[in-house]
């Protein structure tokens, strides 16, 4: 109270000494000064509060951060949705989160007009002149042709329009017509429709009245480029024509007389070869080299049981038998292949054997004679040829073709019997097991599938991720495993029982074949195993401890083939793309 009674007091002071200071002044002559009042509250600046307040206000009005995790107000829906601004969002290249996207270029927001509507007011104002403003019930543009039209656009004619416009246009045809054929013309060639006039009358396009001149006779140039483009066609094979390309079926002898001087042919076996023990050796050193191929040497295969022939296949598109015990030369040369032999397979007896090559074609050639008993062809390459080892089936040949397909030939008949279509590649390998009842293929498709014989249908499908293609396998000599090069440098092993599981324990590597076909081998004992590489070596393994035996360098480049002796246990042949085939001893 003594606080409140100060303050009048202080007011009527100062009341009395502006009255003193101003005598002339009245309360009718200006009106009294009000002075502030004075609070008891204690001052307060609120600068910071109204700061925080529009802040808050700020933040209810601008767009949600998609950048933060919560928020601590309730935003509205209108927030939610607003497009983003300012620099580019983080987790985004063009500064659109990926919650925000319903297009693959960000966020399309929904139009005001359907594209539909859009192209039909479009086009309509485009013909008639005027469209419908969809911002309100008015139309704009040409308000003349709108009335004249009555509004339609061009998408909602009346059909009675659409009618009269197609029998006026017809009209407005035929009449054009009238005034081409004109006066003069002929009744009878009007009515005939192998006349120019019946055509130019009764045209429905702007073509149908124009004849084609006729085809005046090539020029000599012409024709030249004409037969050049056929010679042309024909050497890229004829984009895949039925059969293979036809070439003419050649053979030289190069010995010194066919039949000797009691009547034997050069091909028969000498009487007294036989194993000299069963005992196989690793061979240290080179014997002989047979050098006459002008490029690299694909496959070597021994004549069968005694091996005194070893016949070679090549990429100069010839086939050449060499004599192994006596001279060491060529003994003759088959010539019927247009392009490089792929692969090569004896009969049981050797007297006949079969040859694939690049241009398409199998042929089945006589050993003696050189002559080509029959060709074989699908219009596919052959990868490999094999006939069913069977002495009542010899004449079964199976074919794996670069079209996935393992084709059946009755070589009697000449015709198809069968063909194994499973595969997902090329087919590379075929192997016979099980008494001949069954036989694995190897493929591109980095599986082995085994089938019945004579019955398409797979019986085992072995593939697994860890699984490499397989170009080469070979048979062990007591017919229960299977060796198959693998392309990632190791040979695997695979039983032939009833389940062809994978033997985890036997594991030949060392070598590098990644790339290359090398083939795999066994030593008649079944003691050793032997592979080409990559690198023109020749390796050797032991079956038992899968260690590496002995390493030989053979070739100049890649040791493609390697073949044991039947006969002579210690001596196997190599070939490599050097054109060479090598005897080692």
């Amino acid at each position: 109270m003594d606080l409140l009674q100060s303050y009048k007091d202080d007011d009527e002071e100062l009341d009395h000494r502006h009255e003193d200071q101003n005598p002339s002044s009245s309360p009718d002559s200006s009106p009294p000064r009000l002075l502030q009042a004075k609070s008891a509250a204690p001052k307060v600046d609120g600068t910071m509060l109204a700061l925080t307040v529009a802040k808050a206000s700020q933040a209810l009005s601008k767009p949600i951060d998609p950048v933060q995790h919560a928020v601590a107000f309730n935003p509205t829906y209108d927030q939610l949705w607003a497009p983003i601004y300012g620099p580019a969002h983080p987790y985004a290249k063009d500064g659109v989160a990926q919650g925000m996207r319903n297009h693959k270029l960000g966020f399309v927001e929904d139009a005001s007009i359907g594209s539909f509507v859009f192209d039909e007011q479009y086009n309509t104002f485009h013909k008639y002149g005027y469209a419908a403003d969809p911002s309100g019930n008015e139309y704009v543009g040409d308000l003349d042709a709108l009335q004249k039209n009555k509004a339609v656009s061009v998408y909602n004619i009346p059909q009675q329009e659409q009618k009269r416009r197609k029998l006026q246009k017809k009209k407005e045809n035929e009449e054009e017509g009238d005034e081409d054929v004109g006066p003069s013309m002929d009744a009878t060639e009007i009515e005939n429709p192998a006349t120019d006039t019946w055509l130019m009358k009764n045209r429905k396009s702007p073509w149908a009245g124009k004849k084609e001149g006729l085809q005046a006779e090539l020029t000599e140039e012409q024709k030249k480029y004409a037969e050049e483009y056929a010679r042309k066609k024909e050497e890229k094979g004829g984009g895949g024509g039925d059969k293979g390309e036809p070439v003419a079926d050649k053979t030289t002898f190069h010995g010194k007389e066919e039949r000797d001087y009691q009547g034997r042919s050069w091909i028969a076996p000498p009487k007294d070869a036989k194993a000299s023990n069963d005992h196989c050796y690793i061979p240290k050193r080179l014997v002989h080299t047979w050098s006459g191929h002008t490029k690299g040497v694909s496959a070597i295969r021994f004549f069968p049981k005694y091996g005194h022939l070893i016949l070679s296949a090549s990429m100069d598109t010839k086939v050449k038998i060499w004599d192994v015990f006596n001279s060491g030369k060529c003994m003759r040369t088959y010539m019927g292949h247009s392009k490089a032999v792929r692969d090569i397979c004896f009969s049981n007896d050797g007297t006949k054997f079969l040859s694939a090559g690049y241009d398409k074609n199998i042929k089945y050639w006589d050993t003696e004679t050189g002559q080509v008993i029959s060709t074989f062809s699908t219009g596919k390459i052959p990868y490999v040829v094999k006939l069913n080892p069977d002495e009542d089936k010899q004449n079964i040949l199976l074919a794996g073709m670069s079209d996935k397909k393992i084709v059946q030939w009755d070589m009697n008949t000449g015709q198809i019997t069968q063909e194994y279509d499973q595969h997902l590649g090329a087919v590379n390998t075929i192997t016979f097991v099980d008494n001949n009842r069954r036989f694995v293929t190897s493929s591109d498709d980095k599986s082995l599938r085994v089938w019945e014989f004579g019955i398409p249908v797979v019986i085992k499908y072995i593939s697994e991720p860890h699984m490499h293609s397989m170009p080469s396998i070979s048979l062990h000599p007591n017919t229960n495993w299977l060796a198959a090069q693998s392309l990632d440098n190791q040979i695997l092993i695979y039983s032939t029982r009833e389940r062809f599981q994978l033997n985890k324990k036997k594991r030949f590597a060392g070598h590098i074949v990644a790339g290359y076909a090398c083939q795999v081998n066994f030593s008649p004992d079944g003691r050793f195993i032997m592979s080409g590489d990559g690198e023109g070596s020749c390796w050797f393994w032991d079956w038992k401890s899968c260690k590496v035996f002995r390493k030989l360098k053979c070739h100049e480049g890649v040791c493609i083939g390697s073949v044991w002796h039947p006969l002579e246990q210690s001596k196997v042949a190599t070939c490599g793309w050097d054109g060479l085939i090598k005897y080692w001893d």
